[in-house]
C-alpha cells in the first residue's frame, strides 16, 4: 500500500511541478511522512501513475503540450543532426507536460564537437555531468529555448555519448519499447498525433 501511495504522490509532483522521478520519489516520502528507508516504487510504476494522472486531470491540455515539446525537440535534433540525435525521456514516451524538459542523446566521435556546434549556433549553454543510460558519467550541454506556444522557456539537455554507444542505446526497455527515437521516429509521432 505504501508503494502505491508513494507512486501516486510522486506522479502528481512529476506532472504538477515538473520534477524528475528520483526527486519526486524523495519529496513524496517527505510529504507522506515516511522514512527514507521505505521501499520505493520503480520508475515504471511512477510512469504508469503519471499516465493515469494525466488521463484524469490533464487530458484536455497535455496532448497539445506534448506536441509542442516534440516539435521543439525536432528543431534541436535537426540543428544537431551530425551527432546522430535520439530523443528520450517523457517527451519521447508521451508523458511530458509543459513543465517537462527535453532530453536528446547525441553520439559523437569527439565529445567537444557538439559543444563547438553550439558555439557556432551562438547558443548559450551550461555544461555539467550526469549519469548516462549505462550508468557511466556523461557530459550534458543544457540550453533553454523559448516556446511561444507554451509561453515558457523549455530546458533542452544534450547528453553526449561516444559514437559507438548507439547500439546499446537502442535496446528495448523493460516494457519492450524503444527507449529513444531518431528524428524520423519523432516526426512519425507528430504525424500520428495530428491524425488523432
Amino acid at each position: 500500500m505504501r508503494k502505491a501511495e508513494i507512486s501516486a504522490t510522486a506522479a502528481r509532483l512529476v506532472v504538477e511541478e515538473g520534477l524528475e522521478y528520483g526527486p519526486a520519489k524523495r519529496r513524496a516520502l517527505k510529504q507522506l511522512g515516511l522514512s527514507g528507508r521505505a521501499e520505493l516504487p520503480g520508475n515504471d510504476e511512477i510512469e504508469d501513475e503519471v499516465r493515469d494522472y494525466i488521463a484524469l486531470f490533464c487530458a484536455d491540455t497535455q496532448p497539445q503540450e506534448l506536441r509542442e515539446l516534440r516539435r521543439l525537440a525536432v528543431v534541436w535534433m535537426e540543428r544537431m543532426a551530425e551527432f546522430r540525435p535520439y530523443l528520450s525521456g517523457a517527451v519521447w514516451h508521451g508523458t511530458a507536460t509543459r513543465l517537462s524538459d527535453i532530453y536528446i542523446q547525441l553520439f559523437c566521435d569527439d565529445p567537444k564537437s557538439a559543444e563547438m556546434a553550439l558555439i557556432e549556433h551562438r547558443s548559450d549553454y551550461e555544461p555539467r555531468t550526469v549519469a548516462g543510460f549505462t550508468g557511466a558519467p556523461v557530459d550534458v550541454l543544457s540550453v533553454h529555448e523559448r516556446s511561444e506556444a507554451l509561453g515558457l522557456s523549455i530546458g533542452v539537455h544534450l547528453m553526449i555519448h561516444d559514437h559507438d554507444d548507439v547500439r546499446g542505446a537502442l535496446r528495448c526497455d523493460a516494457k519492450n519499447r524503444a527507449p529513444r527515437g531518431d528524428v524520423a521516429a519523432v516526426r512519425r509521432l507528430l504525424d500520428d498525433q495530428a491524425h488523432e
